[in-house]
């Protein structure tokens, strides 16, 4: 894609957010957009940055830590939202400011682990919120107990919950995967933490994200285009 192309793309994702957000009542500020990244050259994440994204999000490790190094001089914020492999949670841990993709105990514990001497890791549990057995993710029932546990580490912030709903056409399904989710965010609340964030929401599906009080819509394609 151009850079024109990448520029007018981005333009036209925050300008759905904007449309959605006034749409439902919410305050389009409150609505932060992660473009991912994944399997995009640099010159990508340059011209989207130039354009003014600051938030990037990538799923591989060690082609995020070739971006993150080549892009150093850049004020960006990266964000993990792959699966979390334990042999490369120090590199996850050492490079990325936030990871959306927390689902045990034994990751959240060696991310805390390795982000020692560092700001806190800002982390976001994963939930599963269609009960997809193909899907990683804690079940609903899980992250409570979860949530106890990452509050104890001291190099980690739990901001929030993250998910990846089931596919669905039709706004009222997807919006029902985002209402559970921010459910589940206002029990959390309830019982004294003090979580902000609502990862949710893609490309096909940020509008009824944001009808349910999503805070992180992570969009991919519609800013840079189709995977290979």
């Amino acid at each position: 894609m151009s850079e024109q192309t990448i520029k007018t793309c981005l333009h036209n994702v925050n300008t759905r957010i904007i449309d959605a957000a006034q749409r439902f009542g919410r305050d389009p500020q409150q609505i932060q957009l992660v473009a991912v990244s994944k399997t995009k050259p640099v010159s990508a994440i340059i011209e989207a940055y130039e354009a003014g994204q600051m938030r990037f999000g990538e799923n591989y490790v060690q082609e995020a830590i070739d971006k993150i190094q080549v892009l150093a001089d850049k004020a960006i914020e990266w964000h993990f939202i792959g699966n979390i492999q334990s042999n490369k949670a120090d590199l996850i841990a050492k490079h990325f400011q936030w990871v959306h993709t927390v689902d045990n105990v034994r990751h959240a514990k060696l991310l805390n682990q390795y982000r020692a001497g560092l700001p806190p890791l800002q982390v976001c549990i994963q939930v599963n919120i269609s009960n997809e057995p193909s899907k990683g993710g804690a079940l609903a029932h899980e992250v409570m107990d979860l949530a106890h546990q990452i509050q104890r580490l001291p190099n980690l912030k739990l901001r929030g919950l993250m998910a990846i709903p089931k596919p669905s056409d039709y706004f009222e399904e997807q919006a029902n995967a985002a209402k559970a989710l921010h459910i589940l965010k206002e029990l959390l609340n309830r019982r004294g933490f003090e979580l902000d964030t609502l990862s949710i929401g893609m490309s096909h599906d940020l509008e009824a994200a944001i009808s349910e009080g999503a805070t992180m819509v992570r969009v991919g394609t519609d800013i840079f285009g189709k995977r290979a």
